[in-house]
């Protein structure tokens, strides 16, 4: 674990990952119910072995997830906003690579303004993708 309580994800951090999510899903007043947390858990454990994924807390409280193949961030939702934990794990994203992308619900402007702080920049927007019922916005950031 590094001094900042960021460490690489084991598969007991799945439930974790998968509260973290369902938490944050809960406090947007935007996002449309979330699948059971059990449920998300199995998605994600099915998914642990092509992810490079990460987590911060004790217990868990930010989590990401980055496919290395596609360069995408699948996932990166932080319960504990405002101390510089996103950033610090999106850097993490960010070494060793030139290009990043991912999506951004279009409710979540913070996340948009977050992102775009770091250099990610808006090439598109989709419509939303069953299940997914909220449409996003594709941003990229070059190194």
């Amino acid at each position: 674990m590094t001094s900042d309580g960021i460490r690489r994800a084991s598969l007991d951090d799945m439930t974790d990952c998968a509260r973290i999510i369902w938490t944050w899903a809960k406090q947007t007043g935007w996002m449309p119910d979330e699948l059971p947390q059990e449920e998300l858990a199995g998605l994600i454990r099915e998914a642990f072995p092509n992810r490079d994924i990460w987590v911060a807390g004790d217990p868990p409280d930010c989590y990401m997830s980055i496919d290395p193949v596609e360069h995408k961030v699948g996932a990166l939702y932080c319960l504990r906003t405002g101390q510089g934990v996103g950033k610090r794990l999106l850097d993490k994203a960010k070494e060793g690579r030139d290009h990043l992308w991912l999506t951004t619900h279009v409710p979540n402007v913070d996340a948009q303004r977050f992102y775009r702080r770091e250099g990610f920049v808006e090439t598109g927007r989709e419509p939303p993708v069953p299940p997914e019922t909220v449409p996003v916005i594709r941003m990229e950031w070059r190194a």
